[in-house]
């Protein structure tokens, strides 16, 4: 295909659809700093544009391209992640950040689509009826337990299980049996007890916290209290913009991150709430269907696996603000301020786009043309 004949073919509903999402995260940007640009929303514009002009570069390069590129960014990414284990800066108590030329990165994030490609190269090299083999699915556990247990080092709780749950959900649609699940469910049930002596003192209090969050109200379990009180106060139609008590009286803590969708629903009420979950169940809608499209197995992987991942940022986040799972720290995607986030999301968006731009470009399984 020529430049001109994929520029043709991108999807700009799909880009229409991103952009509107993150219009939202703008407006709550500017509201989080109590009316104005400063300091949140600049940035985050500022890395939106950036981000976009990088998920149209990775969207316009071939599809076999990336399926070539897959174990390289795969180890790349890996290597960041142990590099993070030398020379990662600290913040906050976690080591998750490393220093590349003049800019930190979060290997970690761009993990969930290092991880993603590289699954999806893997069960595209093998026949269907070979999937099943014992000997077959060993590899990709690997390529799952790797990053996630550097990533449990960090510590990053919530990372790491989207990374081992969008793993997961990809080698279920490549085919493997359900036994294979059950039995690793099992084993997951069994280790619980040894796994919890490994847990960080605050990660076994969060866990506390969250079965029940009365036992400390201003202390481990003021944030989720604290959101909870404001989601309920915004009713059905919201406080109104800027006018959240809540979040711009300082109770509610980081706004502006982990709980910008607490925010979002104080000001714009229940309404406000569905008409997000709208925009994403519409880019969801997305991703199946373009992983539907596509002739190829690596593009129908890719892009559920971007679809996938993406579900997993959103409900978790959503789950995590209303008191349904633990706080782990996973942001609103195009929402929550964070530049590494909102990068990955939007390279993920461009390996969908490619798989969009490419769904009848046939080739083989190491990308071979085929006729």
């Amino acid at each position: 295909m020529t430049l001109r004949e994929k520029i043709w073919q991108i999807n700009w509903s799909l880009i229409l659809l991103i952009l509107a999402t993150a219009s939202v995260g703008f407006a709550m940007m500017y509201s989080a700093a109590n009316g104005n640009f400063d300091p949140w929303a600049t940035r985050q514009m500022a890395r939106f544009g950036v981000g976009m002009a990088i998920m149209l570069f990775i969207a316009l390069l071939d599809i076999r391209f990336w399926l070539r590129s897959a174990y390289l960014a795969y180890v790349v990414v890996l290597v960041l992640l142990i590099a993070v284990e030398v020379f990662g800066s600290i913040g906050m108590g976690a080591q998750r950040w490393i220093a590349v030329g003049p800019i930190q990165v979060q290997p970690s994030e761009l993990m969930k689509i290092a991880l993603v490609l590289a699954l999806a190269r893997y069960f595209h090299g093998i026949n269907l009826e070979d999937v099943n083999r014992v000997t077959s699915f060993i590899p990709p556990i690997i390529m799952i337990l790797m990053p996630t247990a550097l990533v449990l080092r960090q510590p990053d709780l919530g990372t790491a299980m989207m990374l081992a749950a969008g793993g997961i959900v990809l080698m279920f649609l490549a085919g493997v049996r359900l036994w294979v699940f059950i039995a690793g469910g099992v084993a997951a049930l069994a280790s619980i007890p040894i796994a919890w002596q490994f847990l960080r003192d605050y990660q076994k209090q969060r866990v506390l916290t969250f079965l029940d969050p009365e036992t400390d109200p201003l202390g481990a379990g003021y944030h989720i209290l604290q959101s909870k009180i404001a989601l309920g106060s915004g009713g059905m139609f919201g406080k109104g913009f800027l006018q959240g008590t809540q979040s711009h009286l300082s109770f509610l803590p980081e706004k502006q991150t982990d709980f910008v969708f607490t925010m979002l629903a104080e000001e714009f009420g229940m309404i406000g709430g569905l008409g997000l979950l709208g925009l994403y169940a519409l880019l969801l809608i997305y991703g199946v269907f373009i992983a539907m499209r596509s002739r190829s197995h690596f593009g129908r992987l890719l892009a559920m696996g971007v679809t996938v991942t993406f579900f997993l940022y959103v409900f978790i986040n959503i789950a995590m603000v209303m008191g349904l799972v633990p706080v782990v720290g996973v942001p609103l995607p195009l929402i929550s301020y964070g530049g590494t986030a909102m990068l990955t999301l939007l390279m993920g968006f461009g390996l969908l786009m490619c798989v969009y731009i490419h769904r009848d470009v046939p080739f083989g399984r190491r990308g071979e043309e085929e006729t």
